[in-house]
């Protein structure tokens, strides 16, 4: 973005910009953008010019989100600010930082050497250059200005202390005593009087932040109430005495407290409490405003030796394919039996509980498994009167992929995700358990912990696992403010989220015995495709199966995705791991037959897909199935019960199992029942037999138990954490909008109104030759605007032409020609070029 040159600004002073809005309007175009692009907050909606974006920048809700996103270091040097007056030098700041090098810490300070000296001095021109780029800051490095909000947040208070530890300054805590008691505090402390409350403050200001003269007054108090105020020094800096603001003198000291009292080394903030005054405070600290510094990002230090980059590759890509097939199974068993959706959204605990024993798994992964796939738009309510959870059409074009893309799919969605499986099944704010596929399981903090946690493990030399505790300190350091609300175990969300996140990815197959995968990487850095990456290292799909004589199929390897969806079809998994059996069975037969398969076409499929002979017990199994099935016939009448064997229907009636179907002979090959057909056709097949279902017309119906669907459905949306960053095309229109704001509002008028915001009023006779003589002579103008809604503005227009009651010219603030009606401009007023 090129910057812009803006007309002839106002000369500053010497010491630098008066104003935050003055300094803004310093600013380079490129500047600007990159504050915007950190605090998009500010742009909704975009500030009409400078001086409404400075005013904006002072709220304390935009403060508060812009202080959340700065590291420790950076953090501690905007708090070392809050603790000094407005006018600070960098100087002064890095002192406070490490105390001055010929002052002798407090022992309980974190000692520095040379080295940390030198680092704080490397580091704070990087933290100062962040707070400013980000308008936390403003001023000359020798007069550094918090902002007014950012000084509030952060300026330690009896109160709130804040990470400094410090309490108010004497002059904040003074607030409200008397003149007389103030003077006594002089007395006491060995100063001599003053002429009012003013310079008596000063002077015990002055007392408390002369090193020589404060330790003198220290040297002569007695040894408790230099424990006492070493018990204060690193904060709170708040104790409980009582009848604290009864006054005391010198002379009436009778106890270690009161000896304080007296000199005013302590001060009442209540009856009952006293504060430590801030610059006692920093002068028993050495001048300190920090126990530790923390200059420099904490490195990871693992415990575990790095493993072999080809094995950790090998180990989560084998755990990927475990995924992709996991979420397969899981939402293809939905397919067949959708599980209700609760009332208030989400899933029961009852089909969670079915859904981990599906999978053989736990419910807290049965509910990672399913939030997955619900985040990349695989599952969805279906919206019905009873809804139920189901597979999406997405589902179905996800399983056309290979299992590789299949694969990225999943991995990008849970990348981004703001949804929280870990919580399904912990109390909400009322005391009820979340459930699964609820409302409440978002999160704003979860995506940007999540691709730090991995970023820092995409740091470490290849194959080295990290645990969550060895991470931590390094996430801590990154976003100090970001922790999110303590748990009761006193962890906060980010350490939760932090352990949860290594736990998934290793579920995912995003990392392989702790430590990140290849294809992570790619996933993190977008540099290649991840399914480019993960593909050689899968294992390549079987398209044959080994059949064995006790009715068992063995899967040596994971199968083509058509194989293994026909084969399901035909057999029932029995077992998984690195070879996978099914078994036929019956029943399983009969829903192959029942999906409008022929025995025919069951033997060629197993024909061509085994690489054994079909064993004659499973040809025996098909064929006496296929000569049962359909011979039965089941309708709606209620329902009704149709077969060519008058014997075989006599067999039903006769069955004492069939006595609630209530059944009655209609016909020698009819039976008539008081049941709905499908409760027939379940009661029958438990019974033994094999009933096919027909329609009105006396066909077979085929029925397609993969057939449930929910209509069109889009993946569920992150919930924002804040405002979008803003691309560079709205950046560039949102700044050419506020320059032309701000050149309209600062403008210099040769006729200037008592307050240059009012529109300008002239007479329409006045404001028609104004506008003629501008074209004639080439001037700029000022004009006040309303338009068609009745929303006043004020413009700075180039007139071109003036004819038929309206005007044309150049609009400055839209950068483009236009034209007025002229009945609509309010007034006119010259501009000084």
């Amino acid at each position: 973005m090129t910057t812009q040159q803006g007309p002839q600004r106002r000369a500053r002073s010497a010491t630098g910009p008066r104003t935050l809005a003055e300094e803004l309007r310093a600013r380079p175009d490129d500047a600007l953008a990159t504050l915007l692009r950190s605090r998009p907050d500010l742009l909704n909606p975009v500030p009409g010019d400078l001086t409404q974006l400075s005013a904006r920048l002072s709220s304390r809700a935009s403060a508060l989100r812009a202080l959340e996103r700065l590291d420790r270091f950076t953090l501690q040097v905007a708090e070392a600010l809050a603790t000094a007056p407005d006018g600070t030098s960098a100087a002064t700041v890095r002192t406070l930082l490490t105390g001055p090098a010929k002052v002798k810490p407090h022992p309980g300070a974190t000692p520095l050497t040379p080295a940390d000296r030198s680092a704080v001095a490397s580091a704070l021109p990087r933290a100062l250059a962040t707070l400013r780029d980000r308008a936390l800051l403003w001023g000359p490095d020798n007069g550094l200005r918090l902002v007014l909000a950012v000084r509030e947040a952060l300026a330690p208070t009896a109160a709130n202390p804040g990470r400094t530890g410090l309490g108010p300054t004497l002059a904040d805590a003074t607030v409200g005593m008397s003149p007389a008691r103030l003077q006594q505090l002089l007395a006491s402390a060995g100063q001599a009087a003053t002429p009012d409350p003013v310079t008596a403050v000063a002077a015990l200001t002055d007392l408390l932040t002369d090193r020589a003269r404060c330790a003198a007054l220290l040297d002569t108090a007695p040894e408790p109430a230099l424990r006492l105020l070493d018990r204060l020094v690193w904060g709170p800096p708040t104790g409980t005495v009582p009848d604290a603001t009864r006054p005391v003198t010198a002379e009436d000291a009778q106890s270690p407290v009161e000896w304080l009292l007296a000199r005013g080394l302590l001060l009442p903030t209540s009856p009952g409490s006293v504060v430590l005054p801030r610059e006692l405070a920093l002068h028993l600290r050495g001048g300190r405003s920090h126990r530790t510094v923390e200059p420099l990002q904490p490195e990871p230090v693992p415990a575990t030796a790095p493993r072999d980059p080809q094995a950790v590759d090998g180990a989560a890509a084998g755990q990927a394919h475990t995924a992709v097939k996991t979420v397969e199974e899981l939402l293809d068993g939905w397919g067949l039996t959708p599980p209700l959706t609760l009332r208030a959204g989400g899933l029961g605990v009852r089909d969670l509980k079915r859904a981990a024993q599906a999978l053989e798994t736990t419910e807290q992964q049965a509910a990672f498994w399913l939030e997955l796939a619900y985040t990349a738009g695989l599952l969805a309510p279906d919206g019905e009167v009873d809804e139920r959870w189901a597979p999406t059409p997405g589902y179905d074009s996800w399983l056309q992929l290979d299992t590789a893309e299949r694969w990225s799919v999943l991995a990008t969605a849970w990348l981004a995700a703001t949804r929280v499986p870990a919580l399904a099944g912990t109390p909400d704010g009322k005391g009820k358990p979340r459930a699964a596929l609820g409302p409440e399981l978002d999160r704003t903090l979860a995506p940007s912990v999540r691709r730090a946690t991995l970023a820092l493990l995409a740091e470490l030399p290849p194959g080295t696992p990290a645990t969550a505790e060895e991470l931590l300190p390094t996430l801590r350091w990154q976003r100090p403010l970001r922790g999110g609300p303590t748990g009761p175990d006193g962890r906060d969300l980010r350490d939760e989220l932090t352990t949860w996140t290594l736990h998934e990815a290793e579920l995912l197959g995003v990392t392989g015995r702790g430590a990140l995968a290849s294809h992570a990487r790619a996933l993190l850095t977008g540099e290649a495709d991840p399914a480019e990456v993960l593909a050689p290292l899968l294992p390549r799909p079987l398209d044959h199966v080994i059949l064995q004589p006790d009715l068992t199929a063995v899967a040596p390897g994971p199968l083509l995705t058509p194989l293994a969806h026909a084969l399901a079809l035909c057999a029932d998994i029995e077992s998984k791991g690195g070879a996978t059996v099914y078994r036929f069975t019956p029943a399983s037969v009969r829903r192959a037959l029942d999906a409008g398969r022929t025995a025919a076409d069951l033997r060629t499929f197993l024909e061509q897909h085994s690489r054994t002979p079909v064993p004659q017990p499973l040809t025996y199994l098909i064929d006496d199935v296929a000569r049962r099935h359909g011979i039965l016939r089941v309708g709606a009448a209620s329902s009704y019960l149709r077969c060519d064997d008058p014997s075989l229907l006599n067999e039903v009636l006769a069955d004492r199992r069939s006595a609630d179907l209530r059944l009655r002979l209609l016909a020698p090959t009819v039976l008539a029942a008081q049941a709905a057909p499908d409760v027939l056709l379940a009661t029958l097949r438990t019974m033994g037999y094999a009933p096919a279902a027909e329609s009105a017309e006396g066909d077979v119906l085929i029925t397609r138990p993969d057939s449930h669907r929910t209509p069109p459905r889009t993946a569920p949306t992150p919930v924002p954490d804040g405002p979008p960053t803003p691309d560079d095309t709205l950046l560039a229109a949102a700044i050419k909008a506020i320059r032309a704001g701000d050149r309209a509002a600062t403008a210099t008028r040769r006729e200037p109104t008592p307050d240059p915001r009012h529109l300008p009023r002239t007479a329409a006779a006045e404001t028609l030759a104004a506008l003629q003589t501008a074209v004639l002579l080439g001037e700029r103008m000022w004009i006040g605007y309303l338009n068609a809604e009745g929303i006043a503005s004020q413009r700075i227009i180039d007139p071109v032409k003036v004819e038929g009651g309206f005007v044309t010219a150049f609009d400055h603030h839209a950068d483009e020609l236009r034209t007025f009606a002229l009945h609509r401009i309010t007034g006119v007023a010259e501009l000084d070029e």
